[in-house]
């Protein structure tokens, strides 16, 4: 019978705040009915050591938790923190910040950090369907204001437009369909030239459908394989079906939480904060409840190492590459 899961916040610290039900609940989740799999022999014959909460298969004799091959691996924390951290960015609009995580679970900023990234791994959804349109597409772009920046920056960045310096980020929206809410996809871009833009769209969207961009020259040959319209936003926003404010509700909402909420957003950690904004965006008419259990059943074969985040070679050294 599958568990029931908490409708709020509240209800969720409260119903996770004991770790017998936390493990019952991940056991559903993880192994269903059918009862647990040795992940060494995939041997079914399975017996439990209750004093340290772990499994034993009784052919090979090896030990593991229900939080193996998943994102939890190998962390000192109880999946009551664990669950509570899930439940917390999964819903909240902004995100929330590894400070304010930290406080609430009484974990480090550090380990909050890690603990977000980790989640977000496992918030990150490729979908193979193709939108059938109408769909929008634009690029936004992620980065400081001029006026803030050190003088030398600043000097870079006057040279050039007000893109200059900042990191492009590519949105395709498929519209609101058939009672569907609006879906987006969303790509944090090495490139930013025609060829990149043209394959991300046809990519994402199938072929002769309607496409609705502005009027930059990149798209200018998107109208080979898709009905594309462009709106000239020096003249205007919208004219009848051509316009993007779709994706610019969506950059928006991405824009809030990464000045409001992560105010620091190190450039290649964003395609993260990135699948996260998505994750939400996509599944906003969802249940908190439902949200959260969409998060919980992508844990597994997402786990994420610090040593990989951090970007920390052998020797012990940050690397930023």
């Amino acid at each position: 019978m599958e568990t029931e899961t908490p409708k709020t916040l509240l209800d969720a610290a409260r119903y996770f705040a004991d770790l017998t039900v936390c493990e019952e609940y991940m056991a559903e989740i993880r192994w269903g009915g059918n009862g647990p799999i040795c992940p060494y022999c995939s041997g079914r014959e399975i017996g439990s050591v209750a004093s340290r909460r772990l499994l034993q298969c009784k052919g090979c004799r090896k030990q593991f938790s229900h939080k193996v091959s998943t994102i939890f691996e190998d962390s000192p924390l109880g999946l009551d923190k664990w669950f509570v951290a899930v439940w917390s960015v999964a819903n909240c609009k902004n995100g929330i910040s590894s400070h304010e995580l930290g406080r609430a679970i009484g974990v480090t900023q550090r380990t909050a950090w890690f603990m977000l990234h980790r989640i977000r791994k496992a918030m990150e959804c490729e979908s193979f369907d193709n939108f059938d349109g109408p769909a929008e597409a634009d690029t936004s772009y992620v980065g400081g204001a001029a006026e803030n920046m050190h003088a030398k920056k600043r000097e870079k960045k006057i040279r050039g437009r007000g893109a200059v310096g900042k990191i492009p980020v590519h949105g395709v929206l498929q519209r609101t369909m058939h009672d569907q809410p609006s879906q987006v996809r969303a790509i944090v871009l090495g490139r930013e030239d025609a060829d990149t833009l043209l394959g991300e769209i046809r990519r994402n969207v199938r072929r002769g459908a309607s496409v609705y961009t502005d009027e930059a020259r990149a798209y200018g040959d998107l109208a080979n394989t898709h009905a594309h319209e462009a709106i000239d936003h020096t003249i205007a926003y919208v004219a009848g079906n051509v316009h993007t404010n779709g994706l610019e509700n969506f950059w928006a909402l991405l824009k809030r939480s990464l000045g409001g909420t992560y105010v620091a957003v190190a450039p290649f950690h964003l395609f993260r904060y990135v699948a996260e904004q998505v994750f939400r965006f996509n599944n906003r008419r969802w249940t908190d409840a439902q949200r959260f259990r969409w998060v919980l059943a992508h844990v597994f074969g997402r786990r994420l190492t610090y040593r990989l985040l951090a970007g920390i070679d052998g020797a012990g050294f940050m690397t930023l590459t």
